[in-house]
């Protein structure tokens, strides 16, 4: 019998994004997610001109964007236009909408992970 107060040894996983499938969310937005137990990580792919829906959640968000520039419109209207190398750290249930100003490559990170981005009932992404 195992001693209670014994940690349980767990282990690590290495993903490698090129072998990850791409979800198509929409004609102009894909993305591969990597989920752990309390953060998640994504690649969001958005072609020039995608419109993500103003929403809010109860994650924390942080997003970096590796190629191109999304325009986001924060809380009551803010615009903030971040670029290849920014980074926007968008509290928890901060209202947001964002649109490719170019193709753009994005990382975002989550905490929680996205339950509605594992689960497919992310249906203001999916209409936009």
């Amino acid at each position: 019998m195992r001693n209670p107060e014994e940690k349980m040894e767990r282990s690590a996983t290495l993903h490698s994004w090129e072998k990850m499938p791409r979800e198509r969310v929409t004609d102009k937005l894909e993305r591969r997610i990597i989920t752990g137990d309390k953060m998640m990580l994504t690649h969001v792919y958005l072609k020039k001109g995608c419109i993500v829906p103003r929403h809010q959640h109860e994650n924390e968000q942080i997003t970096y964007v590796l190629e191109g520039a999304l325009r986001f419109t924060l809380g009551e209207g803010e615009k903030v236009d971040v670029r290849a190398g920014e980074v926007l750290c968008i509290p928890s249930n901060l209202p947001h909408a964002a649109e490719a100003l170019e193709d753009t490559l994005d990382v975002d990170i989550f905490d929680p992970p996205r339950k509605d981005w594992l689960d497919g009932s992310d249906h203001y992404l999916r209409r936009g």
